[in-house]
């Protein structure tokens, strides 16, 4: 009413109304008189619309996949993103320790062409830490040295453009580096330490199993099921879990992004069992009711068991596919409930990091 008000106070008397939305599947056209003249499904017309998106996917990207992604339109409205939570993000837990003024330092880990850096810097500082930026060259220089710090996060990206093998080639240059090695491995040793690693930073982690106490059945991450670099919303599940990220958020289902091409957990069945006994499962992808779901796109990489990240054994490490780093404010989702604040969800990962180290 403001909008047409305001072309009537300008002398433009022709605006009018000529549709709202509702709450039905279908999209309607009436005539003047208000007599229907059309009507169809929204999931016929988007059905429609994806058909030539369709085709090319059935021709440049796994077949299998691309049928899925048509018939999760065609078949049905789908409910659409949603949260539930066991705890509530407008609650920060950290407070009390930021006021302090005392905060830890965290290495925000990069190598040649990671480009999170600065998201997971920022989700660190605001959780109260001095988020220090270091690339490999300063840990193989001897320009840093991870016993400075309590913390650190290995960052998504591309390092060496993902061309050889996603994190694989990052994770070498530490293997294969006599300092690097023992840094790291020193790190992983100490009790009073944590790791994160999202995306390429999982990948890398989970090649350093061998130095990581408690991760000896992590899977290795391999090319996405669509054959394709996958960026979407999609949702999941937090399991109960041993991660010092992830306490008190067991039960909860979060919208979060992903943005990954070897994305694909790949472990044997005898991991998978040792993984699920151990309770050391840290996310899963889940559909739209919330069950574990397999089904592309919702899980956008095929991972078994619905497989989004994992934990060490004692829950100092974690690695996950998905990128809490670019979703931890409310602004940064393109969907979000009105009772959510400044913070998302995705806030209290970083916040229980703070928590643990006070």
């Amino acid at each position: 009413q403001y909008v047409i008000d305001l072309y009537a106070s300008n002398g433009v008397n022709h605006v009018s109304v000529i549709g709202d939305v509702n709450r039905d599947i279908d999209f309607t056209l009436s005539n003047h008189k208000d007599a229907e003249v059309y009507r169809a499904s929204l999931n016929a017309l988007h059905a429609i619309w994806h058909e030539t998106s369709f085709a090319i996917q059935s021709i440049r990207d796994n077949p299998a996949c691309a049928q899925a992604e048509y018939d999760s339109i065609a078949n049905g409205r789908d409910s659409g993103l949603f949260a539930e939570l066991s705890y509530s993000p407008n609650d920060n837990i950290a407070a009390p320790y930021i006021m302090t003024d005392v905060r830890p330092k965290v290495a925000i880990l990069r190598e040649q062409g990671v480009n999170g850096q600065y998201e997971m810097a920022a989700a660190f500082d605001r959780a109260g830490f001095e988020a220090h930026d270091i690339h490999m060259s300063d840990i193989l220089s001897g320009a840093a040295d991870l016993s400075d710090y309590k913390g650190l996060a290995a960052c998504g990206g591309f390092s060496y453009g993902d061309v050889l093998g996603a994190g694989e080639g990052w994770a070498k240059t530490i293997l294969f580096n006599t300092r690097a090695n023992d840094q790291f491995a020193n790190f992983f040793q100490r009790l009073d330490s944590f790791s994160l690693g999202v995306c390429n930073g999982c990948q890398m982690l989970s090649n350093l199993k061998s130095i990581i106490p408690g991760a000896d059945h992590w899977p290795r991450f391999v090319k996405n099921d669509s054959e394709q670099f996958e960026a979407r919303l999609v949702m999941v599940a937090m399991p109960s879990s041993p991660s010092l990220f992830l306490q008190d958020m067991a039960g909860s289902s979060v919208p979060v992004v992903v943005s990954h091409g070897e994305g694909r957990a790949e472990l044997t069945d005898e991991a998978l069992t040792a993984l699920k006994a151990n309770s050391t499962i840290a996310l899963q992808y889940v559909d739209h009711q919330g069950q574990v779901t397999q089904r592309y796109p919702l899980n956008p990489n095929g991972s078994p068991h619905g497989l989004a990240g994992v934990c060490s054994d004692d829950g100092r490490v974690t690695i996950m596919m998905p990128h809490p780093e670019r979703v931890f404010r409310k602004a940064q989702h393109s969907w979000a409930p009105e009772s959510w604040e400044e913070d998302s969800p995705w806030m209290r990962l970083f916040q229980n990091a703070r928590v643990n180290v006070a």
